[in-house]
């Protein structure tokens, strides 16, 4: 599975951005898919997840509220929408896919990663 992150950009304080994450193959489905976050000089972080089946969702305390993910499996592709976007939201962001099972908050425990996508939120 290959992973595309798109849709970042440059938004101020309080605004939205809407993340998109292609994934190549048939089998996008079966896969559970969480967005992570890296800020400069931080660990990266987990922000969302959310099962192969859609229904199951699970958010960092620090987005709950703000953030919300889905995904199209006829698009093979997962999103995340940011909303009241905030100065420490800024960071590149990245999706993981995991077969099947869980859709954990380690990044260790998915089986891909795909490119990031950088969001700055100006104060």
């Amino acid at each position: 599975v290959q992973l595309q992150a798109s849709g970042g950009g440059l938004v101020q304080a309080g605004g939205s951005l809407r993340l998109s994450c292609a994934a190549s193959g048939r089998t996008f489905s079966s896969y559970n898919m969480g967005w992570f976050r890296q800020a400069p000089g931080k660990e990266r972080e987990f922000v969302a997840a959310i099962s192969w089946s859609g229904g199951g969702i699970n958010y960092a305390d620090s987005v709950k509220g703000r953030f919300t993910i889905s995904r199209d499996n006829a698009k093979n592709t997962v999103y995340l929408q940011m909303n009241s976007l905030k100065p420490e939201d800024t960071a590149v962001y990245y999706c993981a896919a995991r077969f099947r099972g869980s859709y954990p908050t380690i990044k260790d425990d998915y089986d891909y990663r795909g490119q990031g996508t950088q969001v700055t939120v100006s104060s």
